[in-house]
């Protein structure tokens, strides 16, 4: 597998110019931006698709499913203002390079994909580029409980509502971004639990999400 993994000058300079385009759209917190900069987005697409890999655009990685736009990695990021040592969970693995940008922020990452072909990649290739996160397969919908509580929690499916399961399994003090609305279009929402029934709730920009499927979802 070793062939694949080449970051050259030219994926160096290209991840340069995304992170300022980042920049320029609005997104602020220089550790996320660091985070970008230093990941190689291309090591998640063939090589026939390397050039595609730092432009600011969501691609297909198979299974139906998407890595998203490094835009609304960041924004999603930024939104869950991570410190070390937060635990994480991410709803929906995906390929990993969202699972990537949060260990390089220093969350410990408990993440759950649904669709097995995906899962058993992505478990296999992230140890291989140095990231160890807690894998499971499974229904993101309902989360994780036997690991809860955790300080973070990020949803990189589109949801019809916030599942309550979710919000039993964060921690109070602790947030959870995720889109919700329909299956063309979802507005972010993120909310602070501040007590044991009690949430601080934002409503932010529009984005386009792959449904989230399960028990609690579509």
């Amino acid at each position: 597998m070793a062939y694949k993994y080449i970051d050259n000058y030219r994926e160096q300079g290209a991840r340069k110019k995304l992170v300022e385009v980042l920049r320029k759209k609005g997104i602020e917190d220089e550790n996320v931006l660091t985070a970008i900069g230093s990941m190689q987005r291309h090591y998640f697409f063939d090589e026939t698709f390397w050039n595609q890999a730092y432009k600011d655009i969501a691609f297909p990685i198979g299974a139906g499913q998407t890595i998203s736009q490094p835009y609304t990695v960041a924004y999603q990021t930024e939104l869950l203002h991570i410190r070390k040592d937060d635990k994480v969970l991410e709803i929906g693995t995906g390929c990993g390079y969202q699972t990537c940008i949060l260990m390089k922020l220093g969350a410990k990452v408990y993440t759950i994909e649904r669709q097995k072909t995906l899962y058993e990649h992505t478990k296999q290739v992230l140890p291989y580029l140095g990231y160890k996160p807690n894998f499971f397969l499974g229904d993101g919908s309902r989360g994780i409980a036997g690991h809860a509580p955790y300080n973070k929690i990020i949803v990189t499916a589109g949801a019809p509502t916030v599942p309550e399961e979710l919000l039993k399994q964060l921690a109070i003090g602790g947030i959870i971004v995720i889109p919700v609305g329909d299956e063309s279009q979802q507005k972010m929402v993120t909310i602070l639990k501040t007590g044991e029934h009690d949430y601080e709730k934002h409503v932010l920009d529009t984005f386009r999400f792959v449904p989230l499927k399960g028990e609690n979802a579509w």
